[in-house]
């Protein structure tokens, strides 16, 4: 009697361990929780539940919405007030180009129309004989330590003005809001003065400063922060510039303050369905008129 042998069965083939998607030479048993793909320990990234892979995370990084303050600028709790900085290391950097030559502020202060003796425009010098820079380059210039009788005082207080209020504007505000609203609100302290007395010479980032001062009191009604301090601020800049006379330019102080309040209130109160449409609509109308009442007097003066 013949006893029969069972079927031999072929062994099973060895199964191959999965390896990392991003290193084909590397076994893992781990998965990512989002994508499924195995991830080495290189490649895992904590998720709320087990591991995630770095394109997983980046994917879900982009699709958080970023926070944003009131006015639409990003909301960064350490970012440094670099536009802030900047601006008073230019205007520092102006400074000593002034002490090492006199020439700087003769080049480059705001002066609208030079005439001579026979009232007559100098060939060459001022805004209206094409020198269109002296708009914006005057608002970094300050009196040197002899020019005058504010003398190094000058940029002191301004350059504190701006880090006292800067930072604080630039968080809530943004970087390019806030670069828009000190360089316009310059500009129009500059416009003002060519518009009124285009003769004078003027230096100083005063226009820009009054600018930011209004813009505090607008957007702090609009957080509901009191304003009276910054109101004591701008009466008391007020007087000092008309009690001084001549000495002052009250044109660059009242033009950047105008500007600076009609700016702020563009920010702070555009509606939020498209409030950055209408803030750069803003700037770009804030632009076009000062430019279009500089080539209005221009035309007049020449």
């Amino acid at each position: 009697m013949t006893t029969e042998q069972p079927p031999e069965h072929p062994p099973a083939p060895e199964t191959a361990a999965p390896t990392c998607y991003r290193h084909p030479g590397r076994e893992t048993y781990v998965r990512c929780t989002r994508c499924d793909r195995p991830i080495c320990p290189d490649c895992m990234r904590e998720a709320a539940v087990g591991h995630q892979c770095v394109e997983c995370v980046a994917a879900g990084r982009k699709s958080v919405r970023q926070p944003r303050t009131a006015l639409g600028a990003r909301a960064a709790r350490r970012s440094a007030p670099v536009v802030t900085y900047t601006l008073i290391g230019l205007c520092v950097l102006a400074y000593l180009a002034e002490i090492a030559s006199d020439r700087v502020v003769d080049d480059f202060a705001m002066i609208g129309l030079v005439r001579d003796r026979a009232g007559l425009p100098v060939p060459g010098i001022g805004v209206a004989e094409g020198e269109w820079y002296r708009l914006f380059t005057s608002m970094f210039l300050h009196q040197p330590p002899t020019g005058g009788p504010f003398g190094i005082t000058h940029i002191l207080f301004n350059m504190w003005a701006l880090w006292a209020v800067g930072p604080q504007l630039e968080q809530v505000l943004g970087r390019w809001r806030f670069l828009a609203l000190y360089l316009l609100s310059g500009l129009g302290g500059s416009v003002l003065l060519y518009l009124v007395a285009p003769g004078t010479a003027a230096v100083g980032a005063s226009g820009a400063i009054f600018g930011l001062f209004g813009a505090f009191f607008v957007i702090g009604r609009k957080l509901g922060i009191p304003s009276g301090p910054i109101l004591f601020v701008v009466g008391l800049n007020l007087v000092i510039t008309f009690g001084a006379g001549s000495a002052i330019s009250w044109q660059a102080h009242i033009g950047g303050l105008v500007v600076g309040l009609v700016l702020a209130a563009v920010f702070a109160y555009a509606p939020a369905k498209s409030r950055q449409a209408v803030q750069i609509a803003g700037v770009a109308a804030m632009t076009v008129l000062l430019a279009a009442l500089v080539a209005v007097k221009t035309v007049q003066l020449v």
